[in-house]
């Protein structure tokens, strides 16, 4: 029995296509990234990776890209709940030119027209403010001031705000979804996208699963079996639509919530309406080699020391994933 079968049975997963197979999608070449926690500095990880790709980035409760230097332990003094000593910015600038420098990721010029959304709650503790700050001077630094912006006065705990959905917004608990009556996914994909028509009261499309393993080929063996996807019906119809790409954070896994983040986030309404395949990549934890236990993103080297490259075994896998998908 696969974990997606499990969780089926278990009545974790629900509102899945029961088609087996994906539709044929006709994408646009460029694509929007987001994500909360983890999750955040994969959404940046990737963004940076892959810039010719990428046209804007929304990132929630994170720091700088590579804060943790493939180090674990500085990630856990400088990148999290503290931030002592403080990052030298100057020192990853250097690591992203060199790794642009030799192709391992795209030019850093590529960031320049980017459009960029960051979040970080005010009663947010498990993710320090000055190291989301950080990522705003980093961020500052690589693209236009107009097309940059950055919120930290919500009274948001650590926690993708939503209008309704989720539990109490001053908390930081499983799902990690806040009913903040606060539609984060509809300012997000306003910003990167631009104007939008207004979204459904609820998502009408279907929320697929598919195999990760299979659309992620080898680089995809420390993700999970399953990924959702939701694909409004236009879009399945076959009239040209763009990709949004939303990754979870520690613990918001379908193996720990189901599919409960791809359904409540909050990103399928507006969908709807924006002719917009959503993306919903899973993690798997491991309490072996490589370590996980919760679930995360890799955002400190679990994977291997070229995790922030085009190499990078999870960036890699994610973007076999989006061109699976266009395919």
């Amino acid at each position: 029995m696969s974990r997606f079968t499990a969780l089926a049975a278990m009545g974790l997963v629900s509102s899945l296509s029961a088609q087996a197979e994906l539709p044929a999608l006709k994408l646009e070449p460029q694509i929007t990234v987001s994500g909360i926690s983890s999750g955040g500095y994969m959404a940046t990880q990737f963004h940076v990776a892959h810039s010719t790709l990428v046209a804007g980035a929304a990132i929630v409760a994170a720091g700088p890209w590579y804060c943790a230097q493939n180090d674990l332990g500085q990630a856990l003094k400088s990148c999290v709940d503290k931030a002592e000593p403080a990052v030298d910015l100057a020192s990853l600038q250097r690591k992203a030119e060199a790794l642009a420098d030799a192709g391992e990721i795209d030019p850093l010029t590529g960031l320049r027209a980017d459009r960029v959304w960051l979040l970080h709650g005010a009663l947010d503790t498990k993710v320090a403010a000055q190291v989301s700050n950080q990522l705003q001077a980093q961020y500052a630094s690589w693209i236009d001031a107009e097309n940059l912006v950055y919120l930290d006065d919500k009274p948001f705990n650590h926690t993708l705000p939503t209008l309704a959905a989720g539990g109490d917004c001053d908390k930081s608990e499983a799902p990690f979804l806040g009913r903040c009556h606060y539609d984060a996914a509809g300012e997000i994909l306003t910003h990167l996208l631009g104007e939008l028509k207004a979204p459904l009261a609820a998502a009408s499309g279907k929320l697929y699963s598919f195999d990760q393993q299979d659309l992620g080929g080898e680089s995809a063996k420390s993700l999970a079996d399953e990924g959702f996807v939701y694909i409004p019906d236009q879009c399945a119809k076959g009239e040209t639509c763009r990709l949004h790409v939303s990754f979870h954070g520690c613990q918001q896994n379908a193996d720990a919530i189901g599919d409960v983040y791809a359904r409540a986030a909050g990103f399928n309404r507006w969908a709807e309406t924006n002719h917009l395949v959503v993306l919903y990549p899973q993690t798997r934890k491991s309490l072996f080699a490589p370590l996980n236990p919760k679930a995360c993103w890799d955002w400190w080297g679990y994977t291997g020391d070229d995790y922030v490259s085009k190499e990078g075994k999870q960036i890699k896998a994610v973007k076999s994933m989006v061109e699976q998908l266009s395919k």
